[in-house]
């Protein structure tokens, strides 16, 4: 349990938001601030996603009043937004009011406010951006102003240049519908994080940004955007510019791996026509097949695992003994075979039959090597 030795005040509050605030990457260990309850664990830090990055906050309950209301503390390099939350204090949505009006028997404040307070910090950083003497940061900004969804920070260091974070959203299409039977809880997202180096004087032919594809975690198991490939940052060129021909190409990549699903389960159901009904399969992405299969009385499993590129790349293929375990009591496997008749031109069932005839003979050397083991 995230919150175990926090009094249960704070721990509701703690649960609450782990289970329901997708934003929130992690809860840092917890420690206590008490003198009277030293082993009551009341303070923790928050890391929350930001700009496709991670921003921290120490969080400071106190177990001794569990009724109040929080602290926070941000991070040094943001030692101007407590004062940004204090001159917009006045403003309805100003999480200040929910600090004011705390109720500590509901379970729900933490997460709200932390929400409150998170789009603060995007407004507060979009006014540190918008202060940037930079005339390519000024007119980027102008673009793509009509974007929602767009995060942005400016970051600095003792040792390191004063650079302006781009998080913009592509591709406006709920992915998650598009699956049919999604089990994703949340919405998948594509970002293009793009970095500016913030440039005081006048350059007459500035560099291209650094640009990087990112997607939420689940989305690889659909497909992996380290296989897309960025089109060219031409001299001149603006953001309005560049992301809409990305944005199509992207769209027909999502289209192109929701279709490659179908392929994948026409594959596995010509695989049961050769070792009949699958042990277990993935009904949903079609990513793995587990088949029983037996040479004479030698008995093993099959498993397979299909990338996202299939069919231009041939599955993964592992044998599993039914009848011999190491010393631990863990069946004995095969390696991982890639290296069989296989090409992306055949229909899948000539695909099965050559995997059925392959393993025909791959059975008796697994079943050599189990015996030698055994």
């Amino acid at each position: 349990m995230a919150s175990e030795s926090s009094p249960p005040l704070i721990a509701a509050q703690l649960n609450h938001l782990v289970l329901n605030f997708p934003l929130l990457a992690k809860i840092e260990p917890k420690w206590s601030g008490s003198k009277e309850y030293r082993g009551v664990l009341d303070r923790f830090t928050l890391v929350i996603s930001y700009c496709l990055d991670f921003i921290k906050w120490d969080v400071i309950f106190d177990a001794e009043y569990p009724m109040s209301a929080p602290d926070f503390i941000f991070g040094p390099q943001d030692e101007s937004f407590q004062q940004f939350l204090v001159l917009h204090g006045e403003d309805p949505k100003s999480p200040l009011n929910r600090l004011g009006d705390w109720d500590s028997q509901d379970p729900t404040q933490l997460m709200l406010l932390v929400q409150e307070l998170r789009d603060q910090y995007m407004a507060y950083q979009k006014k540190l951006v918008g202060e940037v003497q930079d005339d390519r940061v000024k007119f980027e900004i102008s673009t793509i102003a009509f974007r929602e969804g767009i995060e942005m920070q400016l970051s600095s260091g003792f040792d390191k240049p004063e650079e302006v974070k781009f998080a913009v959203p592509l591709v406006d299409t709920n992915i998650n519908k598009m699956v049919p039977g999604c089990p994703w809880i949340y919405p998948q997202k594509i970002y293009l994080q793009v970095i500016y180096p913030v440039e005081k004087k006048y350059v007459s032919t500035p560099s291209a940004p650094r640009l990087k594809l990112v997607a939420t975690p689940d989305l690889k198991t659909l497909f992996s955007i380290d296989d897309i490939k960025l089109p060219t940052w031409l001299a001149g060129m603006c953001m309005a510019e560049y992301l809409p021909p990305l944005e199509e190409t992207l769209e027909k990549q999502v289209l192109e791996a929701i279709s490659l699903i179908d392929v994948r389960r026409r594959f596995i159901e010509a695989l049961a026509v050769q070792f009949g009904r699958p042990v277990e399969a993935d009904p949903i992405f079609c990513r793995k097949a587990t088949f029983i299969s037996a040479s004479g009385v030698f008995t093993f499993m099959v498993h397979l695992t299909i990338t996202t590129q299939f069919p231009k790349q041939p599955p993964a293929i592992m044998l599993q003994s039914c009848q011999h375990f190491n010393a631990q009591g863990v069946p004995l496997k095969s390696v991982s075979l890639t290296d069989y008749p296989f090409s992306p031109r055949w229909e899948a069932s000539l695909m099965a039959e050559r995997i059925w005839d392959f393993l025909a003979d791959e059975a008796l050397i697994f079943k050599k090597y189990c015996n030698e083991q055994y």
